[in-house]
Protein backbone atom coordinates (compact mmCIF):
# COMPACT_ATOMS: atom_id res chain seq x y z
CA UNK A 1 0.00 0.00 0.00
CA UNK A 2 1.26 3.47 -0.77
CA UNK A 3 1.36 6.22 1.83
CA UNK A 4 -1.49 8.36 0.67
CA UNK A 5 -3.91 10.57 2.50
CA UNK A 6 -7.57 10.22 1.46
CA UNK A 7 -8.71 13.38 -0.25
CA UNK A 8 -11.22 15.21 1.92
CA UNK A 9 -13.88 17.34 0.36
CA UNK A 10 -13.70 20.94 1.51
CA UNK A 11 -16.67 23.13 2.17
CA UNK A 12 -15.59 25.73 -0.36
CA UNK A 13 -16.02 25.00 -4.08
CA UNK A 14 -13.09 23.83 -6.23
CA UNK A 15 -12.59 27.14 -7.97
CA UNK A 16 -12.19 29.08 -4.71
CA UNK A 17 -9.64 26.85 -3.01
CA UNK A 18 -6.35 28.63 -2.38
CA UNK A 19 -4.27 26.02 -4.22
CA UNK A 20 -6.46 26.31 -7.32
CA UNK A 21 -6.68 30.10 -7.63
CA UNK A 22 -6.08 31.13 -11.22
CA UNK A 23 -3.93 34.13 -12.02
CA UNK A 24 -4.49 36.24 -15.06
CA UNK A 25 -1.99 36.00 -17.88
CA UNK A 26 0.91 38.44 -17.75
CA UNK A 27 -0.08 41.44 -19.80
CA UNK A 28 3.45 42.83 -20.29
CA UNK A 29 4.97 40.55 -22.91
CA UNK A 30 8.31 42.36 -22.63
CA UNK A 31 8.89 41.44 -18.98
CA UNK A 32 11.93 39.39 -18.08
CA UNK A 33 11.24 35.65 -18.17
CA UNK A 34 11.53 33.73 -14.90
CA UNK A 35 14.86 32.14 -14.09
CA UNK A 36 14.89 28.49 -15.17
CA UNK A 37 17.44 26.25 -13.45
CA UNK A 38 19.89 24.11 -15.38
CA UNK A 39 18.99 20.97 -13.43
CA UNK A 40 15.71 19.48 -12.26
CA UNK A 41 14.07 16.49 -10.59
CA UNK A 42 12.54 13.86 -12.87
CA UNK A 43 10.91 10.45 -12.45
CA UNK A 44 12.68 7.76 -14.48
CA UNK A 45 11.79 4.25 -15.57
CA UNK A 46 14.92 2.10 -15.85
CA UNK A 47 13.31 -1.11 -17.08
CA UNK A 48 10.10 -3.11 -17.59
CA UNK A 49 8.24 -4.21 -14.47
CA UNK A 50 10.29 -1.82 -12.33
CA UNK A 51 9.04 1.09 -10.22
CA UNK A 52 9.76 4.63 -11.32
CA UNK A 53 12.76 6.29 -9.65
CA UNK A 54 12.78 9.92 -8.47
CA UNK A 55 16.07 11.32 -9.81
CA UNK A 56 17.69 14.68 -9.10
CA UNK A 57 20.24 16.61 -11.15
CA UNK A 58 18.64 15.88 -14.52
CA UNK A 59 19.13 18.47 -17.25
CA UNK A 60 16.18 20.79 -17.89
CA UNK A 61 15.07 20.37 -21.53
CA UNK A 62 15.51 23.32 -23.85
CA UNK A 63 13.05 24.34 -26.56
CA UNK A 64 14.78 24.05 -29.93
CA UNK A 65 11.95 24.52 -32.40
CA UNK A 66 10.07 27.66 -33.43
CA UNK A 67 6.88 26.16 -32.01
CA UNK A 68 8.27 24.95 -28.68
CA UNK A 69 7.61 26.52 -25.27
CA UNK A 70 8.81 25.53 -21.81
CA UNK A 71 6.25 24.85 -19.08
CA UNK A 72 6.79 24.49 -15.34
CA UNK A 73 4.83 21.37 -14.40
CA UNK A 74 2.33 21.91 -11.58
CA UNK A 75 -0.22 19.06 -11.80
CA UNK A 76 0.11 15.73 -13.64
CA UNK A 77 -2.86 13.72 -14.86
CA UNK A 78 -2.23 9.97 -14.55
CA UNK A 79 -3.31 7.62 -17.32
CA UNK A 80 -3.55 3.80 -17.51
CA UNK A 81 -0.68 3.77 -20.03
CA UNK A 82 1.62 5.04 -17.25
CA UNK A 83 1.44 1.67 -15.48
CA UNK A 84 0.54 -0.62 -18.38
CA UNK A 85 3.60 0.36 -20.43
CA UNK A 86 6.16 -0.84 -17.84
CA UNK A 87 4.05 -3.80 -16.74
CA UNK A 88 3.60 -5.17 -20.27
CA UNK A 89 6.75 -3.68 -21.85
CA UNK A 90 5.29 -1.61 -24.68
CA UNK A 91 5.40 2.05 -25.65
CA UNK A 92 8.87 2.50 -24.15
CA UNK A 93 11.14 3.74 -26.96
CA UNK A 94 14.28 4.10 -24.80
CA UNK A 95 15.61 3.60 -21.30
CA UNK A 96 15.77 5.33 -18.93
CA UNK A 97 12.35 6.65 -19.87
CA UNK A 98 10.29 9.63 -18.69
CA UNK A 99 6.55 8.99 -18.77
CA UNK A 100 3.44 11.15 -18.44
CA UNK A 101 1.18 12.37 -21.21
CA UNK A 102 -0.68 15.37 -19.74
CA UNK A 103 -0.06 18.11 -17.24
CA UNK A 104 -0.96 21.66 -16.34
CA UNK A 105 1.39 24.45 -15.32
CA UNK A 106 2.90 27.84 -16.13
CA UNK A 107 4.57 29.01 -19.34
CA UNK A 108 8.13 30.05 -18.43
CA UNK A 109 9.80 30.32 -21.83
CA UNK A 110 8.43 31.30 -25.26
CA UNK A 111 9.77 30.73 -28.78
CA UNK A 112 11.67 33.53 -30.50
CA UNK A 113 8.82 34.08 -32.95
CA UNK A 114 5.56 35.81 -31.93
CA UNK A 115 3.36 33.40 -29.99
CA UNK A 116 -0.30 33.05 -29.05
CA UNK A 117 0.92 32.31 -25.50
CA UNK A 118 2.29 34.60 -22.79
CA UNK A 119 4.80 34.17 -20.01
CA UNK A 120 3.16 33.14 -16.76
CA UNK A 121 0.01 31.89 -18.48
CA UNK A 122 -1.75 28.88 -16.96
CA UNK A 123 -1.98 26.10 -19.53
CA UNK A 124 -2.67 22.44 -20.22
CA UNK A 125 0.12 20.70 -22.13
CA UNK A 126 -0.94 17.57 -24.02
CA UNK A 127 1.93 15.25 -24.93
CA UNK A 128 0.69 12.59 -27.33
CA UNK A 129 4.22 12.14 -28.71
CA UNK A 130 5.50 9.51 -26.27
CA UNK A 131 8.85 9.22 -28.11
CA UNK A 132 9.98 12.75 -27.21
CA UNK A 133 11.05 12.64 -23.56
CA UNK A 134 11.41 16.38 -23.19
CA UNK A 135 7.62 16.64 -23.61
CA UNK A 136 6.85 14.08 -20.89
CA UNK A 137 5.02 15.07 -17.71
CA UNK A 138 7.11 13.34 -15.03
CA UNK A 139 9.60 16.20 -14.63
CA UNK A 140 9.70 19.71 -13.19
CA UNK A 141 9.98 21.44 -16.57
CA UNK A 142 8.70 20.09 -19.89
CA UNK A 143 8.65 21.29 -23.47
CA UNK A 144 5.44 21.51 -25.48
CA UNK A 145 4.48 22.61 -28.97
CA UNK A 146 2.52 25.86 -28.80
CA UNK A 147 -0.14 24.22 -30.98
CA UNK A 148 -0.52 21.43 -28.38
CA UNK A 149 -1.04 23.83 -25.46
CA UNK A 150 -4.44 24.92 -24.12
CA UNK A 151 -4.82 28.26 -22.34
CA UNK A 152 -6.89 27.77 -19.19
CA UNK A 153 -9.76 30.16 -18.53
CA UNK A 154 -9.93 31.55 -14.98
CA UNK A 155 -12.80 29.28 -13.96
CA UNK A 156 -10.82 26.06 -14.67
CA UNK A 157 -8.26 25.09 -12.03
CA UNK A 158 -4.87 23.56 -12.70
CA UNK A 159 -6.12 20.33 -11.14
CA UNK A 160 -9.13 20.21 -13.44
CA UNK A 161 -6.95 21.08 -16.42
CA UNK A 162 -4.72 18.06 -15.79
CA UNK A 163 -7.70 15.71 -16.33
CA UNK A 164 -8.65 16.84 -19.83
CA UNK A 165 -5.91 16.59 -22.41
CA UNK A 166 -5.35 13.13 -23.85
CA UNK A 167 -8.98 12.06 -23.46
CA UNK A 168 -10.16 15.18 -25.28
CA UNK A 169 -7.76 14.64 -28.19
CA UNK A 170 -8.70 10.96 -28.50
CA UNK A 171 -12.42 11.77 -28.36
CA UNK A 172 -12.29 14.55 -30.97
CA UNK A 173 -10.21 12.47 -33.40
CA UNK A 174 -12.40 9.39 -32.91
CA UNK A 175 -15.57 11.35 -33.52
CA UNK A 176 -14.27 13.84 -36.06
CA UNK A 177 -12.04 11.61 -38.21
CA UNK A 178 -13.14 8.00 -37.73
CA UNK A 179 -16.85 8.87 -37.53
CA UNK A 180 -16.76 12.04 -39.63
CA UNK A 181 -18.63 14.26 -37.14
CA UNK A 182 -18.66 17.92 -38.20
CA UNK A 183 -18.31 20.20 -35.15
CA UNK A 184 -18.42 23.48 -37.07
CA UNK A 185 -21.83 24.38 -35.58
CA UNK A 186 -20.46 24.15 -32.03
CA UNK A 187 -18.48 27.35 -31.33
CA UNK A 188 -16.91 27.11 -34.78
CA UNK A 189 -15.39 23.73 -33.99
CA UNK A 190 -13.37 21.64 -36.46
CA UNK A 191 -14.69 19.80 -39.48
CA UNK A 192 -11.69 17.49 -39.49
CA UNK A 193 -12.45 15.51 -42.64
CA UNK A 194 -12.75 18.71 -44.67
CA UNK A 195 -9.56 20.06 -43.10
CA UNK A 196 -7.67 16.87 -43.94
CA UNK A 197 -8.73 17.11 -47.57
CA UNK A 198 -7.35 20.66 -47.72
CA UNK A 199 -4.09 19.62 -46.07
CA UNK A 200 -3.63 16.75 -48.52
CA UNK A 201 -2.58 13.13 -47.92
CA UNK A 202 1.07 13.78 -48.74
CA UNK A 203 1.42 15.88 -45.56
CA UNK A 204 -0.03 13.20 -43.29
CA UNK A 205 2.05 10.55 -41.48
CA UNK A 206 2.13 7.42 -43.64
CA UNK A 207 0.94 5.03 -40.93
CA UNK A 208 -2.31 6.95 -40.30
CA UNK A 209 -2.94 8.16 -43.85
CA UNK A 210 -5.47 5.43 -44.72
CA UNK A 211 -7.56 6.16 -41.63
CA UNK A 212 -7.55 9.88 -42.37
CA UNK A 213 -8.25 9.65 -46.10
CA UNK A 214 -10.24 6.43 -46.57
CA UNK A 215 -11.58 5.70 -43.10
CA UNK A 216 -15.15 6.84 -43.77
CA UNK A 217 -16.97 7.88 -46.93
CA UNK A 218 -18.68 11.24 -47.14
CA UNK A 219 -22.19 9.79 -47.29
CA UNK A 220 -21.56 7.68 -44.15
CA UNK A 221 -20.50 10.49 -41.83
CA UNK A 222 -22.21 10.56 -38.43
CA UNK A 223 -24.81 13.27 -38.11
CA UNK A 224 -27.23 14.64 -35.55
CA UNK A 225 -29.73 11.98 -34.45
CA UNK A 226 -27.43 8.99 -35.11
CA UNK A 227 -26.71 6.56 -32.29
CA UNK A 228 -23.26 6.24 -30.69
CA UNK A 229 -22.65 3.19 -28.48
CA UNK A 230 -19.87 3.64 -25.91
CA UNK A 231 -18.78 0.36 -24.31
CA UNK A 232 -16.88 1.13 -21.10
CA UNK A 233 -18.58 4.34 -20.07
CA UNK A 234 -16.62 4.97 -16.87
CA UNK A 235 -13.34 5.80 -18.64
CA UNK A 236 -12.15 9.40 -18.97
CA UNK A 237 -12.07 8.97 -22.75
CA UNK A 238 -15.72 7.89 -22.59
CA UNK A 239 -16.53 10.97 -20.52
CA UNK A 240 -15.22 13.34 -23.17
CA UNK A 241 -16.62 11.27 -26.06
CA UNK A 242 -20.09 11.40 -24.51
CA UNK A 243 -19.94 15.15 -23.96
CA UNK A 244 -18.71 15.93 -27.47
CA UNK A 245 -21.17 13.53 -29.10
CA UNK A 246 -24.05 15.23 -27.29
CA UNK A 247 -22.83 18.66 -28.41
CA UNK A 248 -22.97 17.37 -32.00
CA UNK A 249 -26.55 16.12 -31.54
CA UNK A 250 -25.83 12.39 -31.43
CA UNK A 251 -27.88 10.04 -29.26
CA UNK A 252 -25.64 8.20 -26.80
CA UNK A 253 -26.02 4.66 -25.46
CA UNK A 254 -23.53 3.76 -22.72
CA UNK A 255 -22.63 0.22 -21.63
CA UNK A 256 -21.19 0.17 -18.12
CA UNK A 257 -21.06 -1.82 -14.90
CA UNK A 258 -24.27 -0.45 -13.41
CA UNK A 259 -23.45 -1.82 -9.96
CA UNK A 260 -20.48 0.56 -9.85
CA UNK A 261 -21.51 3.46 -12.04
CA UNK A 262 -25.23 3.18 -12.79
CA UNK A 263 -26.57 5.68 -10.27
CA UNK A 264 -23.80 8.22 -10.92
CA UNK A 265 -24.25 8.18 -14.70
CA UNK A 266 -28.04 8.04 -14.69
CA UNK A 267 -28.18 11.17 -12.52
CA UNK A 268 -25.19 12.99 -13.96
CA UNK A 269 -25.89 16.51 -15.18
CA UNK A 270 -23.53 16.19 -18.16
CA UNK A 271 -22.97 12.48 -18.80
CA UNK A 272 -26.50 11.09 -18.45
CA UNK A 273 -26.96 9.02 -21.63
CA UNK A 274 -30.08 8.45 -23.69
CA UNK A 275 -29.86 4.79 -22.70
CA UNK A 276 -27.76 3.12 -19.98
CA UNK A 277 -27.10 -0.62 -20.37
CA UNK A 278 -25.54 -3.00 -17.85
CA UNK A 279 -22.37 -4.76 -19.03
CA UNK A 280 -22.72 -7.67 -16.57
CA UNK A 281 -24.28 -9.97 -19.19
CA UNK A 282 -22.73 -9.05 -22.58
CA UNK A 283 -25.17 -11.17 -24.60
CA UNK A 284 -28.11 -9.47 -22.93
CA UNK A 285 -26.48 -6.07 -23.43
CA UNK A 286 -26.14 -6.77 -27.16
CA UNK A 287 -29.83 -7.73 -27.36
CA UNK A 288 -30.83 -4.52 -25.57
CA UNK A 289 -28.71 -2.37 -27.87
CA UNK A 290 -30.08 -3.91 -31.04
CA UNK A 291 -33.68 -3.85 -29.83
CA UNK A 292 -33.68 -0.25 -28.59
CA UNK A 293 -31.88 1.16 -31.62
CA UNK A 294 -33.87 -1.09 -33.97
CA UNK A 295 -30.57 -2.36 -35.33
CA UNK A 296 -29.69 1.12 -36.61
CA UNK A 297 -26.72 1.84 -34.33
CA UNK A 298 -23.78 2.24 -36.72
CA UNK A 299 -21.14 3.87 -34.54
CA UNK A 300 -19.36 2.43 -31.53
CA UNK A 301 -16.39 3.35 -29.34
CA UNK A 302 -14.84 0.73 -27.07
CA UNK A 303 -12.61 1.97 -24.23
CA UNK A 304 -11.69 -1.32 -22.57
CA UNK A 305 -10.05 -3.86 -24.89
CA UNK A 306 -10.36 -6.67 -27.42
CA UNK A 307 -13.00 -8.72 -25.58
CA UNK A 308 -15.46 -5.87 -25.11
CA UNK A 309 -14.73 -4.60 -28.62
CA UNK A 310 -15.85 -8.04 -29.84
CA UNK A 311 -19.13 -7.63 -27.95
CA UNK A 312 -19.57 -4.20 -29.48
CA UNK A 313 -18.96 -5.66 -32.94
CA UNK A 314 -21.90 -8.03 -32.48
CA UNK A 315 -24.07 -5.13 -31.35
CA UNK A 316 -23.27 -3.09 -34.47
CA UNK A 317 -22.86 -5.72 -37.20
CA UNK A 318 -25.67 -6.16 -39.74
CA UNK A 319 -27.89 -9.20 -39.17
CA UNK A 320 -26.82 -10.75 -42.44
CA UNK A 321 -23.19 -10.75 -43.52
CA UNK A 322 -22.77 -11.99 -47.12
CA UNK A 323 -19.91 -14.38 -47.80
CA UNK A 324 -17.19 -13.56 -50.33
CA UNK A 325 -14.94 -15.72 -52.41
CA UNK A 326 -11.81 -14.33 -50.88
CA UNK A 327 -12.98 -14.19 -47.28
CA UNK A 328 -13.54 -11.05 -45.24
CA UNK A 329 -12.50 -7.74 -46.82
CA UNK A 330 -9.70 -5.68 -45.34
CA UNK A 331 -10.50 -2.85 -42.98
CA UNK A 332 -11.56 -0.38 -44.15
CA UNK A 333 -13.25 -2.11 -47.13
CA UNK A 334 -13.45 -0.32 -50.45
CA UNK A 335 -16.84 1.33 -50.87
CA UNK A 336 -17.78 3.08 -54.13
CA UNK A 337 -18.38 6.81 -53.76
CA UNK A 338 -21.85 6.42 -55.22
CA UNK A 339 -22.87 3.58 -52.93
CA UNK A 340 -25.72 4.18 -50.50
CA UNK A 341 -24.65 1.27 -48.25
CA UNK A 342 -24.16 2.49 -44.71
CA UNK A 343 -21.48 0.55 -42.86
CA UNK A 344 -21.07 0.17 -39.13
CA UNK A 345 -17.94 1.81 -37.69
CA UNK A 346 -16.18 0.41 -34.62
CA UNK A 347 -13.41 2.43 -32.97
CA UNK A 348 -11.13 0.61 -30.56
CA UNK A 349 -9.30 2.93 -28.18
CA UNK A 350 -7.37 0.07 -26.56
CA UNK A 351 -7.88 -2.84 -28.96
CA UNK A 352 -9.99 -4.29 -31.76
CA UNK A 353 -11.56 -7.73 -32.30
CA UNK A 354 -9.28 -10.42 -33.73
CA UNK A 355 -9.17 -10.83 -37.49
CA UNK A 356 -10.47 -8.71 -40.31
CA UNK A 357 -13.63 -6.68 -40.11
CA UNK A 358 -16.66 -8.57 -41.49
CA UNK A 359 -18.66 -7.26 -44.41
CA UNK A 360 -20.64 -4.19 -43.49
CA UNK A 361 -18.30 -3.20 -40.63
CA UNK A 362 -15.20 -1.02 -40.61
CA UNK A 363 -12.58 -1.08 -37.87
CA UNK A 364 -10.86 2.15 -36.82
CA UNK A 365 -7.93 3.15 -34.66
CA UNK A 366 -7.64 6.77 -33.60
CA UNK A 367 -5.02 8.67 -35.66
CA UNK A 368 -3.51 10.32 -32.58
CA UNK A 369 -0.39 11.46 -34.49
CA UNK A 370 -2.48 14.10 -36.22
CA UNK A 371 -2.43 16.14 -33.03
CA UNK A 372 1.33 16.58 -32.68
CA UNK A 373 2.54 16.01 -36.26
CA UNK A 374 0.09 18.21 -38.16
CA UNK A 375 0.16 21.73 -36.64
CA UNK A 376 -3.08 22.83 -38.33
CA UNK A 377 -4.97 19.99 -36.64
CA UNK A 378 -3.32 20.42 -33.25
CA UNK A 379 -4.04 24.16 -33.22
CA UNK A 380 -7.67 23.65 -34.30
CA UNK A 381 -8.23 21.21 -31.42
CA UNK A 382 -6.64 23.24 -28.62
CA UNK A 383 -8.24 26.55 -29.60
CA UNK A 384 -11.64 24.85 -29.80
CA UNK A 385 -11.09 23.34 -26.35
CA UNK A 386 -10.28 26.83 -25.07
CA UNK A 387 -13.61 28.11 -26.37
CA UNK A 388 -15.54 25.14 -24.98
CA UNK A 389 -14.05 25.63 -21.52
CA UNK A 390 -14.52 29.40 -21.60
CA UNK A 391 -18.21 29.04 -22.49
CA UNK A 392 -18.80 26.16 -20.07
CA UNK A 393 -19.86 23.71 -22.79
CA UNK A 394 -17.35 21.07 -21.68
CA UNK A 395 -16.91 19.85 -18.12
CA UNK A 396 -13.67 18.42 -16.73
CA UNK A 397 -13.84 14.80 -15.54
CA UNK A 398 -14.28 14.29 -11.81
CA UNK A 399 -11.11 14.17 -9.72
CA UNK A 400 -11.18 11.00 -7.63
CA UNK A 401 -8.14 11.93 -5.55
CA UNK A 402 -5.08 14.17 -5.42
CA UNK A 403 -1.63 12.81 -4.58
CA UNK A 404 1.30 15.04 -3.61
CA UNK A 405 4.84 15.07 -5.00
CA UNK A 406 6.85 12.97 -7.45
CA UNK A 407 7.50 10.40 -4.72
CA UNK A 408 3.75 9.59 -4.65
CA UNK A 409 3.59 8.50 -8.30
CA UNK A 410 4.44 4.82 -7.75
CA UNK A 411 1.83 4.47 -5.02
CA UNK A 412 -0.73 6.28 -7.16
CA UNK A 413 -0.09 3.94 -10.08
CA UNK A 414 -0.43 0.96 -7.72
CA UNK A 415 -3.92 2.19 -6.88
CA UNK A 416 -4.73 2.24 -10.58
CA UNK A 417 -3.31 -1.27 -11.04
CA UNK A 418 -5.60 -2.54 -8.29
CA UNK A 419 -8.63 -0.97 -9.95
CA UNK A 420 -9.24 1.50 -7.12
CA UNK A 421 -9.55 4.47 -9.48
CA UNK A 422 -12.73 4.37 -11.52
CA UNK A 423 -15.20 6.89 -12.83
CA UNK A 424 -12.78 9.78 -12.61
CA UNK A 425 -9.19 10.92 -12.64
CA UNK A 426 -6.27 10.63 -10.23
CA UNK A 427 -3.87 13.58 -10.36
CA UNK A 428 -0.52 14.34 -8.77
CA UNK A 429 0.26 17.84 -7.59
CA UNK A 430 4.04 18.30 -7.84
CA UNK A 431 4.66 22.01 -7.34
Amino acid sequence: MSNWTPFRRLSMPWKNRPQDVQHSAVSDETREPPVVPEKQTVVLLHGPKQPYQVTEGYTVPKPDDEHEVLVKVQVIGLNPIDWKAPDFNFGIPELPYISGREFSGDVVQLPAKPSRLRLGEKVIAISTDYRDLKKAAYQEYAVAFDYNVVKLPPQISLREGATLGVAFVAAVLALGVSMGVDFSSVLDGPDLLTSLKKIGPEKLPADIRAECVDGIQEHERAKSGDWLVVWGGSATSANLSIQLARLAGLKVLVVVDKAKHGLRLSNHRVLRPDLLVDSHDPARAIDIIRANTQGKARFGIDTRGRDTASHLLRALAPDYVPSTANGSPPSPPATPESSTLLSAHLIGLTGLPKGEAPDGVMFHTVPIKLFHEVPEIGLALVTWLERLLEKGLLTAPEIVDVEKGFESINGALDRMRRGEISGGKLVVEVA
